[in-house]
């Protein structure tokens, strides 16, 4: 991990961040954290190939997706949820024993996903991707629509600023989400436990809502546990 500091500007710590899926919500991270100076290894699902143009126009390193977490400092797995045991084996390999790891997944039965047993039985989405993954993680950037993600950042303190809640074990991981997502512009939001992920998913009053602090506040404590129709198998 490197610091830097422009002549004008505070100090910012450049990581080594590995992003496993280069779909919607990770290439559009991928575009917003190499902007920033992280040094990104981004993977999809296929042969790094397929990522030359996102390479090219980032500058980040595309790799396989086994190779994403090599020597990160940071992990963001974004990947359909279906596909999380298919890739889950040696996924995290190359990543040191505590390294953060960020999920942004989601669960959609009937629009891609098909009957997963145990999230409609009632496990919250991310327990189910910690399971799989073997190591705990951190839940964020799942309810916010990419667009947003990519141009709606702004300032800390300024009007209009999006909060985004964020679910797991408090601790070095939890913190360093919370720092991320303030260095992309956004204001961070506890929403607890990775237990309690469930309150950001899919049909939940937070879930797509560019809500500011309070409001996302207040939906997160006004979900109800059941999943709503559109969302169930």
């Amino acid at each position: 991990m490197e610091k830097n500091q422009g002549p004008n500007e505070r100090e910012h710590t450049t990581m080594k961040i590995g992003i496993i899926g280069a779909g919607q919500i990770g290439g559009t991270l991928t575009r917003r954290l190499t902007a920033l100076g992280h040094q990104v290894a981004v993977s999809n699902s296929r042969d790094p190939e397929t990522l030359a143009d996102l390479a090219t126009e980032t500058g980040a390193t595309a790799v396989w997706a086994n190779q994403a977490a090599n020597d990160a400092d940071l992990v963001i797995v974004s990947i359909p949820q279906k596909n999380v045991p298919d890739l889950a084996g040696d996924l995290l390999a190359g990543a040191e024993p505590g390294t953060p790891v960020i999920e942004t997944n989601n669960y959609y039965p009937k629009q891609r996903d098909g009957l997963i047993q145990e999230i409609e039985s009632g496990t919250p989405e991310s327990v189910w991707v910690a399971k799989h993954l073997g190591v705990p993680v951190v839940k964020v950037f799942n309810g916010i629509w990419w667009k947003h993600l990519l141009n709606r950042g702004k300032p800390q303190g300024a009007e209009g600023r999006i909060a985004l809640p964020i679910a797991g074990a408090d601790g070095p991981a939890k913190q360093a989400a919370f720092a991320l997502v303030e260095e992309l512009g956004f204001d961070a939001v506890d929403g607890g436990t990775l237990e309690e992920s469930w309150r950001q998913q899919p049909g939940t009053p937070v879930y797509g809502h560019d809500y500011g602090i309070d409001e996302t506040i207040t939906a997160l404590a006004a979900t109800e546990p059941d999943r709503p129709e559109e969302f169930k198998a």
